[in-house]
């Protein structure tokens, strides 16, 4: 059996002394028990199985992480229930997410140790794994189960630990819009959007559901909360208990730069997304135009194209300017969601990077079609322009 691609020596080292059965070693690394043993032996790694027990060593971790809520633990189960796997085939739970800090932070608070399963061709995001038959045990008491996705309960979270098991959820699999307007959190599961939905109504917000049909069939839910005082109130509930750094450093800055106390702090990225003048969180936009690409009524389209030949000028030049106020604004555009015109062809043209983001955000925020709000800023334009 070959040894999958990227699994070191030193790899397979630190899953055996980190108490990973030789059966989850197998499927981890490609590798048979011999070739295992080959390793070890190789390197000279003393046998950690006690004598006559036939077990290996348990992997470390506070076993008793679960069974007592803490502000800690709640922000944990928040990401594992959103984003986290239970094994169907060993003793194993599995943290994946892509900034590898927050799996530094899970491990040091379960006081586990902290190993990564190996990457793979399909395999890019970092993933956590922690052994230990009683934690998944303490999991399947809150119907926390291997292929949970379609059926996950919303778990018993007591009331004073609900804010920081909903910073968990949305750092697991939340979306926080650039700009501060929407947030939204998917799941497969009706059940627990219904009861996350419920959560978000009980603290006061206009939460909604957002039902859709994936390619294979399957429906998923996007409970949403929308407007930046909005954004700017969640915040402060779901931060109140955070630590210095318990948290997705970008959906903070984000959620929070409307608040009275936004949480401010460089971006230590290359490419920056965001700077901090006088005081306020201000974007940066490292490519200044953005291509659009849709389609629009070409009745519209000659009408500007005309009256931008007259102007000397592009279309997008004359939109821009209107589209920017309408968001500003917020001046009525759905009028338009309803009316699908039949002469619709490609147009394709670009707008500065901070007002494209703008007007896809929103659309994605009131469920509308990139063509329909366009369309609307056409018209506006031209009853603008004729005047």
């Amino acid at each position: 059996m070959p040894r999958k691609s990227g699994v070191t020596d030193e790899m397979i080292i630190k899953l055996y002394k980190s108490g990973t059965p030789f059966k989850e070693m197998k499927s981890i690394t490609g590798l048979t028990d011999r070739g295992i043993h080959y390793v070890l032996n190789k390197h000279k790694v003393k046998p950690i199985r006690e004598k006559g027990s036939g077990q290996p060593r348990k992997h470390k971790v506070n076993e008793d992480f679960f069974k007592v809520w803490t502000h800690e633990m709640a922000w944990i189960l928040g990401m594992f229930v959103t984003d986290g796997t239970v094994s169907s085939k060993t003793h194993s739970i599995n943290f994946s997410q892509k900034d590898e800090r927050i799996l530094k932070l899970i491990a040091k608070y379960m006081n586990a140790d902290y190993v990564l399963t190996p990457f793979g061709k399909t395999k890019q995001t970092p993933s956590l794994i922690i052994n230990s038959l009683e934690i998944k045990q303490d999991l399947e008491k809150m119907r926390i189960t291997a292929n949970k996705s379609l059926t996950l309960p919303f778990p018993p979270v007591p009331k004073e630990f609900m804010p920081s098991f909903i910073r968990g959820v949305i750092d697991g699999d939340g979306y926080v819009s650039r700009f501060g307007y929407t947030m939204n959190v998917t799941s497969g599961s009706e059940l627990f959007a219904n009861s996350l939905l419920q959560v978000f109504q009980n603290w006061g917000f206009n939460s909604y559901i957002n039902k859709q049909l994936t390619p294979n069939g399957n429906n998923i839910y996007r409970v949403c909360i929308n407007g930046k005082e909005n954004l700017a109130v969640l915040s402060d509930i779901i931060y109140k208990y955070a630590k210095v750094d318990d948290f997705h450093i970008y959906k903070r800055v984000y959620m929070s730069q409307h608040s009275k106390n936004p949480y401010l702090v460089e971006d230590t990225r290359d490419p920056k997304a965001w700077e901090i003048v006088d005081g306020k969180i201000i974007h940066v936009f490292n490519n200044p135009k953005q291509s659009i690409k849709t389609t629009i009524s070409k009745q519209l389209i000659d009408s500007l194209k005309e009256i931008s030949k007259q102007n000397k000028t592009f279309i997008n030049s004359l939109v821009e300017p209107v589209i920017e106020e309408i968001i500003k604004n917020e001046i009525d555009y759905t009028i338009r969601k309803n009316l699908k015109p039949t002469d619709r062809i490609e147009f394709r043209t670009t707008f500065n990077s901070e007002v494209a983001l703008k007007m896809k955000e929103l659309v994605k925020r009131y469920n509308l079609l990139l063509n329909d709000f366009l369309e609307y800023c056409m018209e506006q334009t031209i009853i603008k322009l004729n005047k």
